[in-house]
C-alpha cells in the first residue's frame, strides 16, 4: 500500500521477475499515447527519485530513464531530486551514511546539466531533524551536494493500520527536538519536505505555525488516503481533508505539491485496469480537488511534481503532465507559469527561465 510495503514485496521477488514487471508496465503504458499539450510551457518537475536497485517500484530508475520520460513531449527544463534511500553509504556515522545518496545524485545532476535535457537542478536529502548533530549531516550534504542542496525530507506518515504505519510514530511534529531541527534548516536558509497521511494536517499545521522561519513543502496534496481503514470512504475523506488543508494554507511558509495522484494509496486504483487512464480520466476525480488547494494556497505556493517513477505504475510522463494542464486550463498564463515552473524555483532556489 505504502513504498515500504512495496520494498517489502520486491525483497521476495527475483530480478528477472521484477524487470519482466518492468517491461509489462512499459508495453501497459504505451496503449496510451497523447501528443503534449501546450509543448512550450517551461516545467519545473518538482519531485522525482532516481536509483539503481529495485526501489519502491521494482525496478531501476536511472538518469537515462528520467531523461527518456521528462524528453517525451513536455518543456521540461528543471527537476528536483527527493530521498528515496539511493545509494546510501555502507560505513561510517550512521547519520552521514544518508550522504551517499547526495554524492550520488550530485554526479547524476552534473551530466544531466551537460547533456542538454532537463537538468537536477535542486537536491533535497534526507536527515534526522533530531540528531545531536543535525548539522553536521547538513554540512555533509551541502559539501556533497555541490551546489544543489536545498533542503531535507523527512517523511513522518504514520497511521494505526500496521500496513501504512511507514515505520514512523505518532506526534512525531509536536515534539520540540523534531520542531527545533525544522527551525534550524529555516536558520540555515534550507526547506523541509515532508511526507503526512491525511489525518495528520492539523500536526503539519501546528508545526508549521511553530516554525514560521522555515519553508515548510507539503508533498503530494497532504496524501488524502483511499486504502487500509480509509478504503471506499472517499468522500468523507475528502471532506475531512479540504477542511485541513484549508486551515494548511493560512500558514504563509507552507508550499504545496501538487501531485501524487497516480498513487495506488490514494485508492483509485488505475494500475488494475486493462488500459492506463488518458489525461481525461485522470484529471476528472482530481480536478476540483487541485484547483481547491491552488484557490486556497495561491499559484504563488502551489506547484505540480511527477513523483516519478512512483506514479509511473499507474500513468506515463507524458499523459500525466497532460493531466495537469487540463486541470490548470482555468489560470491566467502567469499564474500557470507559476503552477510549472517559478513557484517551485521559488521554493528551492532555481534560476527562472525566459
Amino acid at each position: 500500500m505504502g513504498e515500504d510495503a512495496d520494498q517489502a514485496i520486491n525483497a521476495h521477488t527475483e530480478p528477472e521477475e521484477l524487470m519482466v514487471a518492468h517491461s509489462r508496465n512499459h508495453a501497459w503504458l504505451a496503449q496510451v499515447q497523447e501528443p503534449a499539450i501546450d509543448p512550450g510551457l517551461p516545467i519545473c518537475d518538482a519531485h522525482h527519485h532516481l536509483w539503481l536497485d529495485r526501489g519502491h517500484t521494482g525496478w531501476p530508475y536511472t538518469l537515462a530513464d528520467l531523461h527518456a520520460d521528462t524528453g517525451s513531449g513536455h518543456n521540461v527544463v528543471h527537476t528536483v531530486f527527493l530521498e528515496c534511500g539511493a545509494e546510501y553509504r555502507t560505513d561510517g556515522p550512521e547519520h552521514l551514511r544518508s550522504v551517499g545518496e547526495t554524492e550520488f545524485v550530485a554526479a547524476q545532476a552534473a551530466a544531466s546539466a551537460a547533456s542538454g535535457g532537463a537538468e537536477i537542478a535542486a537536491i533535497v536529502s534526507t536527515a534526522d531533524p533530531q540528531h545531536p548533530r543535525f548539522d553536521e549531516a547538513l554540512d555533509a550534504h551541502e559539501a556533497a551536494g555541490e551546489g544543489r542542496f536545498r533542503g531535507i525530507r523527512a517523511i513522518v506518515a504514520h497511521d494505526d493500520d500496521a500496513k501504512l504505519a511507514m515505520g514512523k510514530r505518532h506526534g512525531m511534529l509536536a515534539e520540540e527536538s523534531f520542531r527545533a531541527g525544522i527551525r534550524r534548516l529555516g536558520e540555515r536558509g534550507l526547506s523541509f519536505d515532508t511526507m503526512v497521511y491525511h489525518p495528520q494536517l492539523p500536526e503539519l499545521t501546528a508545526a508549521a505555525r511553530a516554525c514560521e522561519g522555515t519553508t515548510i513543502v507539503c508533498n503530494h496534496l497532504g496524501a488524502p488516503m483511499g486504502v487500509g481503514p480509509y478504503r471506499d470512504r472517499r468522500s468523507e475523506v475528502l471532506a475531512q481533508w479540504r477542511a485541513s488543508m484549508a486551515e494548511l494554507a493560512t500558514c504563509p511558509n507552507v508550499v504545496l505539491k501538487l501531485g501524487g495522484i497516480g498513487m495506488p494509496m490514494y485508492g483509485l486504483r488505475w494500475d488494475r485496469d486493462p488500459v492506463p487512464p488518458t489525461s481525461e480520466q485522470l484529471a476528472a476525480p482530481w480536478q476540483d480537488e487541485i484547483r481547491f488547494c491552488i484557490d486556497h494556497f495561491g499559484p504563488q505556493r502551489c506547484f505540480f511534481e511527477s513523483n516519478f517513477p512512483v506514479d509511473k505504475r499507474c500513468v506515463s510522463y507524458a499523459v500525466l503532465w497532460n493531466t495537469f494542464k487540463r486541470v490548470a486550463s482555468v489560470y491566467s498564463a502567469d499564474e500557470r507559469r507559476d503552477l510549472f515552473h517559478d513557484s517551485a524555483a521559488r521554493a528551492y532556489r532555481i534560476p527562472t527561465v525566459a
